[in-house]
């Protein structure tokens, strides 16, 4: 072989990926920008007219709803994507609606209703091309130059991290000297510049057409293998779906005491695990009435979304950094000119250190060692790591609550613990998810890798409204620590118990590859 053919054969990066890059890397300092100072500015303005003692608490429950609304949408975003628009025309009008939510939360910085209304407005617009942004990357790719895809999802992910580090550092400084219109108009005017060097790339994107709608879709072949009946033979799958419709139902009745949004995710959720385990049960009934290649195509998904399902309590660890952290930091010793919310932007920092770290430097040397870590093997480890963090913070709890007063430096380890998990099971997520979508679902599982995080910040909001109960906070007391200490080991726990079940489910795991071909 030649020179120039070696040249010829090597795989070329996409021209057009420096616009998506941007455009990702602006979008996500608005995100962040409005993000990490919500909390801070729900306790010290909009919710003054409440009780101090109820204020946190209230913050929080704000906070992770507006999580849950962001990861939520994307599913909304996935079908619109898939079925009718594309994925560059729903991007782009929803970053119309992103925009218009950063323009209401500047305006009504003093009125609660108009304030909530820019957070729905936000969670729409950023929850629905949340989903397309990572997959439209992996649309620039064929099978030709998909080795590069890895990188560049790395180099998305170290962009996210860009824009959200120097967001953590600066908004909560623009919140204290300029006041909320300010804080939080600047990223808004970062949403509008994300949005213009998206739009002055669509010459040169690869456009993939939305799917026209297909009898032998996910949902059509799923709804044929619970509804098949065969003689001599019991229906157990869809007496198991049918169970979850009605479980679904029964959570709403939880409403009044955990709100209308955990509810409702609640029953979701009942909804997807028992209609997915139903599905799964009765899948190869489905053969016949449509073709082995969309049987097994549901399959596929359905084995995906158990690994996702086991990376939700990551989520409920991950995200309560910007809400039980910086509440924590808040009772911390700091310098004056330094705010607990500013100790967010180290997991940004470390994020963009680890990744050319991890690439560079760990992972070549454990292959000489002979330790190949695969996809699935990091996600694991970043889940195991999550909890190790939660240990960490758990212990600092204990010694302030017995009267020590710990600098805020102190979150300096839990905070690389905590990172070092999520470049593990985050970054590595999103190419496993690409790659492991039908190339006719690439927008809706996506979107499923999202929805994860909502059943993250759900389980933080079922915990926070558990321990209002009389029995639970007694139990509490018997153990002789706090409420927020003992939410901080449970949480360890939880994502420790999560990443054994996840390390089980990963030894039978067959990769698949399903990036489209050149």
């Amino acid at each position: 072989m030649t020179q120039q053919t070696a040249q010829l054969d090597k795989p070329k990066m996409p021209g057009q990926i420096p616009y998506i890059i941007a455009n990702e890397g602006c979008e996500r300092f608005s995100f962040y920008g409005m993000r990490n100072i919500l909390t801070p500015f729900l306790i010290t303005s909009l919710l003054l007219s409440m009780p101090e003692s109820m204020r946190a608490g209230m913050a929080k429950e704000v906070f992770h709803t507006f999580v849950i609304g962001v990861y939520f949408f994307p599913l909304l975003g996935g079908w619109l994507a898939d079925r009718f628009f594309g994925k560059y025309n729903t991007v782009f009008w929803l970053s119309l609606v992103y925009c218009a939510g950063h323009a209401c939360l500047a305006v009504f910085e003093n009125n609660k209703e108009g304030f909530y209304t820019g957070l729905f407005l936000i969670a729409l617009g950023s929850g629905g091309i949340k989903p397309l942004v990572t997959s439209f990357v992996g649309d620039q790719f064929d099978q030709s130059n998909r080795s590069l895809a890895q990188k560049v999802f790395d180099g998305f992910y170290w962009i996210i991290n860009f824009g959200s580090f120097f967001a953590s550092l600066l908004m909560p400084i623009f919140l204290t000297q300029y006041g909320p219109s300010v804080a939080f108009g600047i990223p808004g005017i970062l949403m509008f510049i994300a949005t213009v060097i998206f739009w002055s790339g669509r010459t040169k994107y690869v456009h993939v057409p939305p799917s026209p709608k297909n009898p032998h879709s996910f949902l059509n072949v799923v709804k044929t293998a619970l509804n098949a009946h065969q003689p001599g033979q019991a229906r157990t799958g869809y007496f198991i779906a049918v169970l979850g419709g009605l479980l679904a139902l029964a959570s709403l009745t939880l409403i009044p005491s955990v709100g209308v949004v955990a509810a409702f995710c609640l029953a979701l959720v009942l909804v997807l695990g028992f209609g997915g385990m139903g599905a799964w049960l009765q899948l190869d009934r489905a053969r016949g009435a449509h073709p082995d290649e969309a049987v097994d195509g549901v399959r596929a998904v359905l084995r995906v979304l158990v690994v996702f399902a086991l990376v939700t309590p990551f989520w409920s660890l991950f995200d309560q950094k910007a809400s039980t952290w910086v509440l924590q930091a808040n009772d911390m010793t700091k310098p004056e000119w330094f705010q607990a919310a500013q100790m967010q932007a180290l997991n940004p920092l470390l994020v963009m250190l680890l990744i050319p770290f991890n690439n560079l430097v760990l992972y070549p040397m454990l292959k000489r060692m002979g330790v190949e870590l695969t996809a699935l093997r990091r996600m694991g480890l970043g889940i195991a790591f999550s909890g190790l963090a939660w240990i960490v913070v758990g212990f600092m709890q204990l010694a302030m609550d017995g009267g020590d007063a710990l600098s805020i430096t102190w979150q300096i380890l839990p905070y690389a613990l905590l990172t070092f998990g999520e470049v593990l099971v985050s970054a590595t997520g999103l190419e496993f998810a690409y790659s492991q979508a039908p190339l006719a679902m690439k927008g809706v599982i996506m979107s499923f890798w999202n929805l994860s995080v909502t059943i993250g910040n759900l389980w933080v909001l079922l915990a926070n409204s558990s321990v209002k109960s009389p029995a639970v906070t007694e139990y509490i007391k018997t153990t002789g620590i706090s409420v927020t200490a003992f939410q901080m080991f449970f949480f360890a726990g939880f994502a420790l118990v999560a990443a054994l079940l996840f390390a089980l489910y990963a030894r039978s795991y067959q990769m698949l590859n399903n990036y489209r071909k050149s």
